[in-house]
């Protein structure tokens, strides 16, 4: 299968003289193939720097322009993959960029939280940024028949959509390159911390988001279960939240009193990523959460279309102390926007107390007969 990956022409367009495009996203979610393929189909000179070797880190941390100029010479694309890795990495591009302004530049990188100390601040106004998902169903649709995607909706959603997982066939492979996806790689920028050095606790927390799926969790609930404190929950749900791991999902409310707002729903970016956590890959038939694995991926698909098209999206999910609920809430321009998610071909009706509370809004059934219509 091949996937034309839908950053690939906003990152063409704006790879100009004098500006850093920066490529970020959760490990093996194919940034690399990306560049060296957008690289190769150019035809130009081009430099390609590992930020992880220690050749590169020495070379470029010096800071020396004289070497940068006799190092980039000739070039005109400078590639620097994992750039999260060097030292004052945003320091560096921004005197590349400030003193050779011909160069174009493209910095990879798998870790949020450190592209976004060492690159954001220097790099204001000289930087475009793009964010990387796994396969979105949006970037499959030109690739795939309806019978095709219709065939594979159940894989995708117990195997997920790392680009690597199309390549396998057998159900095997696919699950042993997850438990390896999740135990060499997903939490490898984690675990490199200072100050953080209990593997097992982090892999135990992500087991309880897990069997928690798309729920409201209590911090405290999870300390106690842990034996940690409420704020290193907090820390840590906040570092998988940055590495791509997970994404939280806040309660909406104009301040009514019978609606939660304090506590959050939590996803996991990659519904294969979750199954490999708690190492259960059974066919939808011999499972029991079949809802919860269909709303973890109408959820993602619908941030990484929003994502992928800029729509400036604020998503949520709405609950009252009653038991009202709805899955997803979307914002924008004010504008309210309602979706109940529903495996099933069953139509949900708008509950009382939110029609009541937003009477402009709108609400829709999202399931398995229209949900392309959604995420595509």
């Amino acid at each position: 299968m091949v996937v034309e990956r839908k950053i690939k022409a906003r990152l063409l367009k704006n790879l100009i003289p004098g500006k850093v495009n920066v490529v970020y996203g959760a490990r093996r979610v194919g940034k690399t193939f990306l560049i060296k393929q957008i690289a190769d189909e150019l035809n130009v000179n081009y430099l390609w720097l590992n930020g992880e070797l220690p050749e590169t880190q020495e070379i470029l941390e010096k800071k020396n322009l004289n070497e940068y100029r006799n190092i980039f010479a000739g070039f005109e694309i400078i590639i620097i993959d994992e750039a999260q890795a060097i030292n004052d990495i945003g320091k560096i591009l921004k005197i590349v960029v400030d003193e050779l302004p011909h160069l174009k530049i493209i910095a990879s990188g798998s870790s949020a939280f450190d592209l976004a100390n060492n690159l954001g601040e220097p790099l204001v106004g000289r930087a475009f940024w793009h964010e990387m998902y796994p396969l979105a169903q949006l970037e499959i649709a030109n690739s795939e028949n309806f019978f095709e995607t219709a065939r594979r909706k159940e894989e995708r959603l117990i195997y997920g959509s790392y680009p690597e997982i199309y390549t396998l066939e057998g159900f095997e492979q696919k699950e042993e390159y997850l438990r390896d996806l999740v135990n060499s790689y997903l939490l490898k920028d984690i675990l490199i911390l200072d100050g953080v050095r209990n593997s097992s606790k982090i892999y135990d927390l992500l087991k309880l988001i897990a069997f928690q799926l798309g729920k409201e969790v209590s911090l405290n609930e999870l300390g106690t279960q842990l034996g940690m404190s409420k704020n290193t929950i907090e820390k840590y749900l906040d570092l998988l939240e940055k590495v791509f791991v997970l994404k939280k999902i806040p309660g909406f409310s104009k301040n009514l009193r019978k609606e939660v707002t304090k506590s959050s729903r939590w996803f996991f970016w990659d519904n294969g990523i979750r199954n490999a956590v708690i190492n259960d890959f059974k066919s939808l038939a011999f499972r029991n959460d079949t809802g919860e694995l269909w709303e973890n991926y109408l959820m993602m698909e619908r941030l990484k279309k929003n994502g992928y098209e800029k729509n400036n999206v604020e998503t949520y999910f709405w609950r009252t102390y009653d038991q009202q609920e709805i899955d997803c809430i979307e914002v924008k321009n004010g504008e309210i926007e309602a979706y109940e998610f529903k495996y099933s071909s069953k139509i949900a009706k708008t509950p009382g107390g939110f029609a009541h509370a937003y009477p402009e809004s709108s609400f829709s059934t999202v399931n398995k007969d229209n949900y392309l219509d959604f995420i595509i």
